[in-house]
């Protein structure tokens, strides 16, 4: 594999046409990061994308890349519109997994000493693990109207407050969503768990705001050092994992018909127009939905934890929701011209710059906020997106870390209560469902956050607001 640095924080893999590749591959890494990055295969699949019919500018690899199902975690891919085509892997298994940032009232000081008793609270209150049954029940026909409608259906049946989805990314429902592409099994497994946290990296943290780097745009946000916050981390659950394992089923047996030929059976896809593309696409948005509707619920019944230990007097406000596992219709410059492109997000986050019409009119002179979790033993970043990220990545940046370890290494040689001991000792109080929970995301299965949030600031596809600190973790 041939790696041409370009700067300190860009590295090219050239097309090679003997791989079948179509474009370069373009890596956002510092010399730290490439060669924590060369110790798994997300290079050689950031490569196989490059394969894709239809791909246009190079395949990208954001600081956090790390081996995944097909496509690496951590990349971005735009197909045209008109040719080419869509594949479930560079989505992922957990659509729409996503992060929402929620501000409290509560200074951190005022939160610590309770915080047990709030940890607790909220970890009745927001079902976690594995299964899980939600606090929230719905019928058959309901589950249709969420798949439908998103966050917004949850708003309309008082699980949340207006402004809630203003603040969401899509406002929390993706249009062009169809409940009649996902199948009944899809839809058995989600119905019981809306308002609940999942698995796996999935948490709910809360935090303190260390450090503002940008006054301005934390002013914005509403975001003031020593303030206590909240970020949830979760997605589709079931229904989305579902949605995935049907459509991958079916278009590795359409791609014949399609004379698609890959260099891996896990990219499978079918051109964009294809009666299979378009019906995974909208089961793609329903259950995207189906994660926002998750998330909102999350956050009702978050204030109903908050209020039960501090008091009426508390409010949580949403600062901002953003998804990382996403296929959008969006318009970007292609060499010089706009062009519609079918932009692929697996671990990745929109960023994009101040004055873009997508954003909340009060965020629209910052540029939209794009949220960091690092690990629950280091730290989270809140940054904006920035005008390199449209002109260079398809207005995306990073989602995370990155992991450094497989579950399996993590787990090694470690036990769950040391964890838990060494963590409550920098004043990180946590709370699992299990103890595989907090032995697989331990910190140093993590990239270093700070060093992945460097590399897309300097690169200006982002621009840091914000570092927070956890104080106590829900985990699965």
């Amino acid at each position: 594999m041939n790696l041409e640095r370009i700067d300190e924080v860009r590295v090219r893999i050239p097309r090679e046409e003997r791989r079948g590749m179509r474009t370069d591959v373009i890596v956002y890494a510092s010399e730290a990061l490439v060669e924590q990055i060369r110790k798994d295969l997300s290079l050689e699949q950031a490569m196989n994308v490059a394969t894709l019919p239809g791909i246009v500018g190079p395949s990208l690899a954001m600081p956090d890349i790390h081996q995944g199902y097909g496509f690496p975690i951590g990349g971005v891919a735009a197909m045209d519109w008109e040719t080419g085509v869509v594949s479930p892997g560079g989505v992922g298994f957990d659509i729409n997994c996503g992060v929402r940032l929620v501000r409290t009232t509560l200074e951190a000081e005022d939160v610590r000493p309770r915080m047990r008793e709030l940890v607790n609270q909220v970890f009745r209150d927001v079902p976690c693990g594995t299964g899980g049954e939600g606090p929230l029940r719905i019928g058959k026909q309901q589950v249709d109207q969420v798949l439908e409608k998103g966050a917004e259906w949850m708003v309309e049946n008082g699980y949340g407050e207006p402004r809630d989805t203003e603040f969401t990314e899509e406002r929390g429902r993706m249009e062009g969503a169809d409940a009649g592409q996902v199948s009944e099994r899809a839809k058995e497994r989600g119905r019981p768990q809306l308002a609940t946290l999942g698995s796996g990296n999935h948490f709910l943290e809360i935090q303190r705001v260390e450090q503002v780097i940008d006054r301005e745009a934390a002013r914005a946000m509403g975001l003031e050092e020593g303030q206590a916050v909240v970020l949830i981390h979760c997605g589709s659950r079931g229904l989305g994992h579902q949605v995935c394992t049907d459509y991958l089923a079916q278009m590795g047996a359409a791609m014949k018909r399609y004379h698609i030929t890959l260099p891996d059976r896990q990219l499978a896809c079918v051109p964009i127009h294809s009666p299979e593309g378009q019906a995974y696409l909208g089961a793609m948005r329903a259950a995207a939905n189906f994660a926002w509707a998750n998330r909102q619920a999350i956050l009702h019944f978050l204030r109903g934890s908050f209020e039960r230990i501090f008091g009426p007097q508390v409010h949580l406000d949403l600062v901002y929701d953003v998804c990382h596992n996403i296929a959008k219709r969006e318009r970007h410059r292609v060499d010089g011209e706009p062009r519609d492109v079918l932009v692929h997000r697996k671990g990745a986050t929109r960023a994009f710059p101040p004055g873009h019409r997508d954003l909340p009119d009060s965020y629209r002179h910052i540029g939209q906020p794009v949220l960091i979790p690092g690990s629950m033993g280091t730290a989270s970043w809140v940054l904006t997106g920035a005008e390199g990220a449209m002109k260079e990545t398809f207005g995306s940046v990073c989602h995370g870390a990155g992991r450094l370890m497989s579950r399996t290494a993590a787990r090694k040689g470690r036990d769950a209560r040391e964890v838990q001991k060494r963590l409550e000792e920098q004043g990180i109080l946590v709370r699992s469902e299990t103890r595989d929970g907090i032995l697989e995301e331990v910190p140093e299965a993590y990239k270093n956050v700070d060093q992945v949030i460097e590399v897309v600031h300097q690169a200006g596809l982002a621009c840091k607001v914000a570092r927070l600190r956890p104080m106590g973790v829900i985990k699965g």
